[in-house]
């Protein structure tokens, strides 16, 4: 590992260690390594999260090419900075509103096949492939219905209002509102 500061270069140094996982500095010594890591085209988006990274690409006229490139150049970054890169734990999700949806070709990373699937959840939201908030209030409303039934043991054991009202808002009314103001606001009668 060297330290590179505008035209100074510190000498390398061979770590035997990594950051442990869940230590404090991990997303800020991720985010700092990951900073030259860019999108090449106006039609892609790299978002990074503390240690996960996502590609958005914007695919126009049927043609694929600046986002399997930005997947290619992603890899082979990753390959020049010594991050290994977990094909299994990738997914691809395809949001194609046309009627007539064309068969997508499978997005391989270095011969490995890259899963793709109607949704997979995104940052605590889940994301489908038709860009529906079902699963989104479905999800929420079936935990909080899970921990109503310790309320109602908590209630059997007469313990006292306050206590009762602390579990509910700290188990069931945080789960109800989590994403609130993102989730609720695009939702269907139904969901």
């Amino acid at each position: 590992m060297a330290v590179w500061v505008g035209r100074n270069t510190s000498s390398i140094t061979t770590l035997n260690t990594g950051a442990p996982q869940g230590c404090v500095l991990s997303p800020l010594l991720f985010t700092l390594l990951t900073h030259n890591c860019t999108p090449s085209h106006s039609s892609n988006l790299l978002i990074k999260f503390a240690d996960d990274t996502t590609v958005v690409g914007l695919i126009s006229n049927n043609d694929e090419t600046d986002y399997r490139s930005k997947v290619s150049r992603l890899a082979l970054w990753c390959e020049h900075n010594n991050l290994s890169l977990n094909v299994e734990k990738m997914k691809e999700i395809v949001v194609d509103f046309r009627r007539a949806c064309p068969q997508h070709a499978p997005l391989t990373i270095k011969g490995a096949t890259v899963e793709s699937m109607s949704s997979t959840k995104f940052l605590g939201v889940h994301v489908t492939e038709d860009l529906s908030w079902t699963i989104n209030t479905t999800s929420p409303a079936k935990k909080a219905n899970q921990r109503l039934y310790f309320l109602c043991k908590l209630r059997k054991a007469r313990a006292p209002a306050p206590i009762m009202c602390t579990f509910y808002r700290g188990t069931i009314e945080s789960v109800l509102t989590s994403g609130i103001t993102v989730l609720y606001g695009a939702c269907s009668a139904s969901c």
